[in-house]
């Protein structure tokens, strides 16, 4: 499956549109791992626990709409985007969006 950010790909056309797909992952860290978060923002810097909670939960959000585009018949997947949220305090939405599409080379 290609996925792109672009609207158009070099070398390839858009023969039909599947329509919009998505793939969403809530995560929330654990105690320890805030406890830790939160003492490492008081020395400023890279917090490395969420910085590898975020992009895991990139790749998950990435695999689902990858997924998504696959069940409609897609084969590829054009003006993707992340989106990101915090819902509460301790839990954080990663969005992986696009528009499923069936591509043919020129």
């Amino acid at each position: 499956m290609i996925v792109a950010t672009t609207e158009n790909m070099v070398g390839y056309k858009v023969k039909e549109v599947k329509g919009q797909v998505f793939g969403v992952v809530v995560r929330s860290r654990g105690l320890g791992g805030n406890i830790v978060a939160v003492l490492r923002s008081l020395m400023g810097g890279e917090i490395h626990e969420y910085t590898a909670m975020l992009e895991d939960s990139r790749k998950q959000a990435l695999d689902r709409m990858v997924k998504n585009a696959a069940d409609m018949g897609a084969n590829a997947v054009v003006m993707m985007r992340f989106d990101g949220s915090s819902i509460g305090q301790s839990m954080t939405e990663v969005v992986a969006y696009g528009t499923a599409v069936i591509i043919e080379k020129l």
